[in-house]
């Protein structure tokens, strides 16, 4: 059924298959440094994986209504909200990409420009994420990865390398009461994610070229772990 999948996501076994399941990560694999299950994200709830499906897999036609699916480590490294912010919708349209399809990586990119702007007073955009960042294939993978631009260095590498994620995601659906929290950005894997080079900033609105100004004036390579043990810290 998806013949443009790599090999290794069609052989992904998953691991939230029943309730139980999810009762368990909740209590014994979701400690207090875990974003997922705040009062924030009351408005969305983990339901079961079939075992049959994968994180690829596209359910646009679920008559239970829209799901989206994150790997269940994300919420543990990095202080991912839900529902998702506007500016993070935005990137995932821009770049044609589901929430899984993001590598784990780049979403500690994105959160760390949030967090930065935030903490500047800005207001984060896509455009000017994409002066510092651009989006590649990683390496034969569908999984698409932001790399800092060379010369435009903003936010340090989060970590080297993940082990033990695959299968290890969750299904994220709506509560009935408010259906289009998952509105405005990719639901499900898609085939053709749309790359994106480095923003020149001449071509840029006016907004964005400041902040791209700003920051590139600091020169200042920030700490991307350190950003986000802020964050979480404030979170606590």
């Amino acid at each position: 059924m998806y013949p443009w999948a790599p090999e290794n996501l069609l052989e992904e076994v998953l691991i939230y298959t029943s309730h139980e399941q999810i009762v368990t990560y909740m209590k014994s694999e979701h400690p207090k440094k875990c974003t997922f299950g705040r009062e924030h994200d009351r408005a969305l709830k983990l339901v079961p994986c079939r075992k049959d499906k994968l994180v690829c897999c596209d359910e646009s036609s679920d008559p239970d209504g829209s799901f989206c699916y994150f790997y269940a480590i994300l919420f543990k490294k990095v202080p991912l909200h839900l529902p998702l912010f506007n500016f993070e919708k935005e990137l995932l349209t821009k770049i044609n990409v589901a929430t899984a399809q993001l590598h784990l990586n780049s979403w500690a990119f994105v959160r760390g420009f949030s967090i930065l702007c935030a903490q500047f007073g800005l207001l984060p955009t896509v455009e000017a994420f994409l002066y510092f960042f651009e989006a590649k294939r990683l390496g034969h993978q569908l999984w698409v990865s932001f790399n800092g631009v060379a010369g435009r260095a903003l936010l340090s590498l989060f970590q080297q390398s993940y082990k033990g994620f695959k299968g290890k995601f969750l299904k994220i659906r709506c509560n009935k009461r408010d259906p289009t929290l998952l509105d405005e950005f990719p639901l499900y894997w898609t085939k053709k994610p749309t790359f994106q080079t480095a923003r020149c900033l001449d071509n840029m609105p006016q907004w964005d070229q400041e902040v791209c100004h700003f920051f590139s004036s600091l020169k200042v390579l920030f700490d991307t772990t350190t950003l986000i043990s802020q964050e979480f810290s404030q979170g606590d």
